[in-house]
């Protein structure tokens, strides 16, 4: 078997940048079938068969092939000759990040109101600025909510995250992690909570993902006989349930999940979490079945545990 596998660019970034293209854009598309798919398709793909998933979703050939070439240059791809057929492997590294995505996206986790929580303090001195600005957006980009300028909270099941960013950018000695209960505020903690987090930002990216795919065609059921829903194909389920994964993905990263004490009585994240769950059991199957078949003779493929 022939193979040419091309030099594995920095892969630093990969360790922890995972939302950088806009949902919807060829890029994120991109994205977000190489993390539902690749590993099951034993991490590498041809070049023809990911141009054809991803005109399924809508993004034209030349669209595709930009797209890659961005996605390589993050790191998350290289070019591998298989078999004779020009194609895409997962690159190192990456197999770690896919998996914390995973967790994020499919296992979205909302704190109990005796849940305990993360604070993170840190003095990052002056010469080291440049971390300490990367410091913030990774913390943010995680979900957690800035308590003061060096003080910041999350949930505490993040802490192996928070632990993984420090490490990352070499300042864990800079920073302090303490595990507490709830802390006594001023005034409620859902009042602390309005100042520590971005709710409204939260609460619009659940809104206009409950907007864009609220009324989305589900796939009936055995039970479902005399349904109004329309009966998706394998290639629409795919379609639809790809959007709908990259519509979601961003939303687990800044939505740390808080518990009910601090949200209002109409917080839009139940029903938009519902609703994912839904798609999921609906479109799932039948999109892997589309990935199947389109992949069916891909020399690399074998089945995730």
């Amino acid at each position: 078997m022939s193979r040419q596998l091309s030099p594995a660019p920095d892969t630093d970034d990969v360790v922890l940048d995972d939302l950088d293209a806009r949902p919807g854009s060829a890029t994120s598309l991109l994205r977000t079938v190489v993390g539902l798919y690749l590993r099951d398709l034993g991490g590498w793909v041809a070049v023809a068969d990911l141009v054809a998933l991803l005109d399924a979703v809508g993004v034209p050939s030349a669209g595709a092939r930009s797209a890659v070439s961005r996605v390589k240059a993050r790191g998350l791809l290289l070019a591998d000759d298989v078999g004779g057929r020009p194609g895409y492997r997962l690159a190192p590294g990456a197999d770690a990040m896919l998996a914390r995505g995973d967790r994020r996206i499919f296992a979205y986790r909302q704190q109990a109101d005796d849940d305990a929580w993360l604070l993170v303090s840190f003095s990052v001195p002056e010469d080291r600025r440049a971390a300490r600005h990367q410091l913030r957006r990774h913390l943010g980009g995680i979900g957690c909510g800035t308590v003061a300028d060096a003080l910041w909270i999350c949930p505490a099941h993040l802490s192996g995250e928070v632990e993984q960013i420090l490490d990352h950018l070499d300042l864990r000695d800079a920073a302090t992690l303490f595990v507490t209960g709830t802390p006594q505020t001023h005034g409620t903690f859902a009042d602390a909570a309005a100042r520590w987090w971005d709710l409204d930002r939260i609460a619009a990216l659940h809104g206009t993902f409950l907007a864009a795919h609220g009324d989305a065609p589900r796939r009936p059921g055995p039970d479902d006989a005399g349904s109004s829903g329309s009966t998706l194909s394998p290639r629409e389920a795919f379609a639809r349930w790809v959007r709908a994964v990259d519509d979601w993905r961003p939303v687990p990263y800044v939505d740390p999940g808080l518990p009910p004490s601090a949200l209002s009585a109409d917080w839009p994240g139940t029903a938009s979490t519902a609703l994912f769950g839904a798609l999921r059991a609906a479109l799932a199957g039948p999109a892997s079945e589309h990935v199947r078949a389109v992949t069916r003779e891909s020399p690399g493929r074998h089945g995730r545990p």
